[in-house]
């Protein structure tokens, strides 16, 4: 293999077809196909100066510059590159944009706030792994101010209603009227700050994530706006 050889899930990733997880999807359904063979192995090397590769039929070509951008999500339109029932985020994007881009994780249909969406398949599968602990902040609006004791089961890590447990999290006040409180988890397990709450029987009215990582959400975008992230930005992220 030359220098340019790389892992197909890798390639993939960086030429926008998904995040990594989504290219592991595609090979399971043989789907992706280099020099006419099937693809069965995520970690199968290519060469992406002299293969063909395929996903679903369209020839696959390397772009050489990622992007990253930063939206407020606005409640109301769910986290997908496409959806046939619901408006997604891609929907307040650009049209030239929409082809080219894909959310970094999720965020639930009435949940607002840090979006961040790339073509860097590698960008956002650190952001989203488990494994790398990236801080999310969420700022929290309840329908009573929970029991103290109920908020260190919380930053202890609680049992949820199914079992499953979850790790350490951050609690802090909040000074706006719409909210109760801030929350910092690192993990992003589904509907994970409503369960958590739901877990100490508090129900969860407003929710909006104000932070990941190092990026805070830009007080300057209104609900549905995006803009491009900084250079400063991105690798402070990576």
């Amino acid at each position: 293999m030359s220098e340019s050889s790389m892992r197909i899930d890798k390639f993939l990733a960086n030429a926008n077809v998904g995040s990594r997880s989504d290219v592991k999807k595609l090979i399971k359904k043989k789907l992706v196909l280099v020099n006419d063979i099937v693809v069965s192995d995520a970690s199968f090397k290519v060469d992406a100066s002299t293969d063909e590769i395929q996903v679903n039929g369209k020839s696959i070509t390397l772009r050489t510059s990622p992007s990253y951008y930063v939206m407020n999500k606005r409640s109301g339109v769910v986290t997908a590159t496409k959806d046939h029932l619901h408006k997604t985020v891609m929907d307040d994007l650009h049209v030239g944009l929409r082809e080219q881009l894909f959310p970094v994780g999720r965020l639930d249909k009435d949940t607002e706030g840090l979006l961040l969406l790339t073509s860097d398949g590698d960008f956002a599968h650190r952001l989203t792994s488990p494994k790398h602990d990236v801080e999310k902040e969420y700022a929290v609006g309840l329908d009573a101010l929970p029991l103290k004791e109920d908020l260190l089961r919380i930053e202890d890590g609680l049992e949820l209603k199914d079992g499953s447990h979850t790790k350490p999290a951050k609690i802090t006040t909040s000074n706006h009227p719409d909210y109760t409180l801030h929350i910092t988890i690192t993990e992003g397990k589904y509907h994970q700050v409503k369960r958590m709450f739901g877990a100490i029987g508090r129900k969860v009215e407003r929710l909006k994530r104000v932070r990941i990582g190092s990026l805070s959400l830009d007080d300057r975008l209104a609900a549905g706006e995006y803009r491009e992230l900084t250079t400063e930005e991105v690798d402070q992220l990576k």
